[in-house]
């Protein structure tokens, strides 16, 4: 198939319905249409392992699936068996269900860092619940988020920071305020400039890159010292880097921390947890005030726990966290192998942990380009290999990586002849990606 024949008739017509029905034609931003190359944007039909099946019939090797939350491959079957299980016994009841304690209990001994935990449905309640909470035990307004970092919360203490503001007044975010990931010396002076006002640090502990040798140790004994609460952002490290997270990796605990992603395989849960005497606030037992920490009517769905205690099990179990880093090294071996082989090295960059990969598209000048990634986009698309990062699943073949380490060879050349040009226009066929944060549609 050439990117002249690669046509998504249905999908278009579907993405068309979508936009007059869905406000941005997803539920999601990231998941958008402006994300892909205009008219490429595949409506996803089913998933079954490391492949999805759009509605025109194309089947695609899978990255990122899920926005990193499918990390076991769709329909895995440990999963889907536990949630068959519970559907049959009733999701939602007046007082928590024995699934409840069973969750918690799992969730703890992989995670033993922590004391304490409570489910929630989505990432963005358990982050905006860790502020509240930090800004409750210490009395202080302030939440310092790594700026580095690009997303914590929907909620306005954080999106009031994004170039997508609107609606949002600004004394919501007045009290954000941001420091640098790998910065000691420049998060103490932030600490330093507010003084007592700053509640908690919140960061993810590691990124694209590894953290500086000492730099979590040091960022738990400035927290320690000035008196602020340490969370760490695990939605995207927690499993991927270790069955017990980027804490139990790097051996830095912090007093609060949040998981979601990988934990449900791609069903709704996700996770605050951390040190009993602050969890403790947002409960019953105890004499202070109360913290309105978390109460969702669906934050313990019991066939969403079930999931979420499948997947710890098949973590544990069949070590799943040392086959996604063998898969991601033999996908980041072969893509770089590809990208030297047609010349373009420097211009296609695969970063991050093996578990993790992103790539990036960078122009004639060596500068992050959106034309040139919606030419690679193009050319893996009409090769089969739906990637908006390189983010691998425990379900990838070695034939699955060949096959998408032939494709990227294939967009390589194109991208080859682009860079030569120093145009890439006559190969996008219509307008670029776009960045997901923008100030205009």
């Amino acid at each position: 198939m050439t990117t002249e024949e690669f046509h998504l008739p249905r999908s278009r017509q579907a993405n068309e319905r979508l936009h007059a029905l869905v406000p941005g034609g997803a539920h999601t931003y990231a998941k958008g249409d402006d994300q892909y190359p205009e008219n490429l944007a595949p409506v996803i039909s089913h998933g079954r392992g490391a492949h999805v099946w759009d509605i025109d019939g194309n089947r695609y090797v899978e990255y990122g699936s899920g926005l990193r939350s499918v990390s076991l491959g769709h329909a895995h079957p440990r999963v889907v068996e536990a949630v068959r299980r519970e559907l049959d016994r009733g999701s939602n009841f007046v007082r928590p269900s024995i699934v409840e304690l069973d969750a918690a209990e799992r969730f703890l001994a992989t995670v033993p860092t922590a004391e304490m935990v409570k489910f929630a449905k989505n990432g963005s309640d358990a982050t905006t619940a860790a502020v509240r909470l930090a800004r409750a035990v210490t009395g202080r307004p302030r939440a310092a988020v790594c700026g580095d970092h690009p997303f914590f919360s929907v909620d306005d203490w954080f999106i009031g920071t994004t170039p997508m503001s609107a609606g949002i007044p600004a004394a919501a975010t007045e009290r954000t305020v941001a420091f640098p990931y790998g910065d000691l010396a420049a998060t103490e002076d932030l600490l330093t400039r507010y003084r007592g006002e700053v509640a908690c640090l919140i960061l993810e502990p590691a990124g694209h890159t590894e953290p500086p040798p000492g730099y979590l140790a040091g960022l738990r004994e400035l927290a320690d010292r000035h008196g602020c609460v340490l969370i760490f952002d695990e939605m995207i490290t927690g499993f991927r880097w270790s069955e017990a997270g980027a804490q139990g990796l790097y051996g830095v605990v912090p007093d609060l921390s949040t998981f979601g992603k990988a934990l449900g395989n791609g069903f709704a849960v996700a996770a605050l947890a951390g040190r009993r005497d602050l969890m403790e606030r947002g409960g019953l037992r105890h004499p202070g005030d109360r913290v309105f920490l978390l109460s969702t009517t669906h934050g313990a769905e019991t066939h969403a726990l079930a999931a979420a205690m499948a997947v710890l099990t098949t973590y544990t179990k069949e070590g799943v966290t040392a086959r996604l880093h063998a898969l991601g090294e033999r996908l980041a071996a072969g893509v770089r192998s590809a990208a030297a082989g047609m010349g373009v090295a420097d211009h296609l960059v695969v970063r991050g942990r093996a578990s993790n990969l992103v790539f990036a598209t960078l122009d004639e000048n060596g500068k992050p380009s959106q034309r040139y990634r919606t030419l690679f986009l193009r050319r893996l698309l009409a090769g089969g290999v739906l990637a908006p990062s390189f983010v691998v699943s425990s379900a990838l073949s070695d034939e699955d990586i060949d096959r998408t380490v032939e494709t990227v060879a294939q967009a390589c050349a194109v991208y080859r002849k682009a860079l030569d040009a120093a145009d890439p226009t006559p190969w996008l066929a219509g307008r670029p990606v776009k960045p997901v944060f923008r100030r205009r549609a």
